[in-house]
């Protein structure tokens, strides 16, 4: 029997509407997870919110709106996005403001604390609020962040409580060591062993309650509201049940080894070195199993940003092209690993050429020819086996794996062009039934492949296939 599975996105704050770069993470996530579940593996899949810290409060504040009331209207965005990009149903959906989500934190802290791995300290720092992280002098860019140059750094100076992050550099280090592929790809995994080998500093995980009041409450510590970063990251582990439902969390954790977690490449350390170390801190023996960084998607070769309105909105794109154009845009266009460039004039010329006139195009053609020459729906009892993807699909290299089925495709078209059944037909029916049996054999392999990336379309083909009857346009031309 295949073991468990466990994957996760990271959760987005709620201080705007879900975004192109938000769809590529979770899209990604899921066609992983749709392939594990036609490998055989029974899965657990994890999205949800991160709806504390001051970007949410500031957000809240300036829209004159209580942040509770904030934050469900926006959770509610997140949660209802995921239909309309084909994400698997029965996703779990996490929010930091659930109340067994805070028990978790909570808990998660009291067991650092008894570790010896939380104190208390003054201390002055530049802090990025788009990152909502701490920055040292060799990070910036001519002063600023460089992943949010257009905000401005505040310097907090204040009582905090600090975790032990310095403790666990040998710790990090030989985790990374006996886990060659924990962080994808290899270039990021670079980047992070270098960060930890320079030496590690403790870092902040509170605020006082006075100046940022929007946060989990630090136990027996009224003063204080934990930082965001230590809030969100427990997500992971009390979207399972932890600490109180044990069946589920050795199920799903200890079964599973660990989750694979995907992340943008600004939650590099984040994820692979802080939240590492606070679930050593915390006595859970079982690390996190993998972590794929996923690049920016940029727009005509800029960030994306509301100021400069370039903004890509994936539901519009939905409403236009359809859930699986999408889905099969991010998974062949947009690199699995580097940045990659999103305009709306790029996503229309692919549509047109690999869907409308491809995919679609070609399915029409073989079926409309099998409705003509069979009285039946094509035996498929000796129909070869699916191509094996999984050569791409286990190193997350998504667009190889779509490359390659459209390659399959190319060849069809090709067989098409020089066998000309549709001519064969009309001297020797017999060799054309050869012919077009072929094919929709050939295409029912290809439909069964496109499942983790493309589900509808894929049930659409396999569907028309067993009824032997050409379908509506799969992929309208634009």
């Amino acid at each position: 029997m295949n073991k468990p599975f466990y994957i996760t996105t990271t959760i987005p704050y709620v201080n705007a509407d879900p975004h192109i770069g938000f769809a590529l993470e979770i899209v990604q996530a899921d066609i992983f997870a749709r392939y594990k579940k036609l490998r055989g593996h029974e899965v657990f899949f994890n999205t949800g919110t991160d709806e504390h810290g001051v970007k949410i409060l500031r957000k809240a504040l300036e829209l004159k709106r209580d942040p509770q009331e904030y934050v469900n209207e926006y959770a509610a965005k997140y949660k209802n996005l995921l239909p309309i990009l084909g994400v698997s149903s029965g996703a779990h959906f996490v929010r930091t403001t659930d109340s067994n989500h805070k028990k978790a934190v909570q808990e998660f802290w009291r067991r650092c604390a008894a570790a010896g791995d939380i104190y208390k300290k003054n201390y002055k720092v530049k802090y990025c609020v788009g990152c909502e992280l701490e920055k040292t002098d060799s990070e910036l860019v001519d002063g600023k962040c460089a992943i949010h140059p257009n905000l401005s750094l505040e310097i907090i100076e204040e009582e905090n409580y600090f975790f032990r992050f310095s403790r666990y550099q040998e710790k990090l280090l030989a985790l990374y060591e006996a886990r060659p592929d924990f962080v994808v790809p290899d270039f990021r995994f670079n980047e992070i062993k270098a960060f930890v080998e320079r030496g590690l500093e403790d870092f902040s995980i509170s605020r006082l309650k006075s100046k940022m009041s929007w946060g989990v409450p630090v136990p027996d510590d009224p003063e204080h509201v934990m930082y965001v970063w230590f809030d969100a990251f427990v997500n992971y582990i009390s979207t399972l049940g932890w600490p109180e439902d044990e069946k589920s969390f050795q199920k799903w954790w200890f079964d599973a080894g660990g989750v694979i977690q995907f992340a943008g490449k600004d939650q590099i350390r984040q994820q692979s070195a802080m939240w590492q170390a606070m679930l050593m801190s915390s006595g859970i023996t079982i690390p996190s199993k993998q972590i794929i960084i996923h690049g920016f998607i940029t727009s005509a070769g800029e960030k994306m940003s509301k100021s400069l309105g370039n903004v890509i909105d994936p539901v519009a794109i939905v409403k236009e092209y359809s859930t699986d154009a999408l889905r099969y845009y991010l998974a062949r266009h947009i690199h699995p690993f580097e940045d990659s460039d999103f305009t709306t004039e790029k996503f229309k010329e692919a549509y047109n050429a690999d869907l409308a006139n491809g995919l679609g195009n070609l399915v029409a053609r073989i079926l409309q020819m099998s409705d003509q020459y069979f009285s039946n729906p094509v035996d498929l009892s000796d129909r070869r086996k699916p191509l094996p993807i999984n050569q791409w699909m286990d190193k997350f290299e998504f667009n190889n794996a779509v490359a390659a089925l459209w390659s399959d495709m190319a060849l069809l078209d090709n067989l098409i062009q020089q066998e000309k059944p549709f001519e064969v037909v009309k001297t020797d029916k017999e060799r054309a039934q050869l012919q077009v049996s072929y094919l929709v054999k050939e295409l029912s392999r290809i439909a069964e492949n496109l499942q983790p990336f493309m589900p509808d379309t894929s049930k659409k083909i396999q569907e028309a296939i067993l009824q032997n009857k050409k379908p509506n346009s799969l992929f309208p031309r634009k």
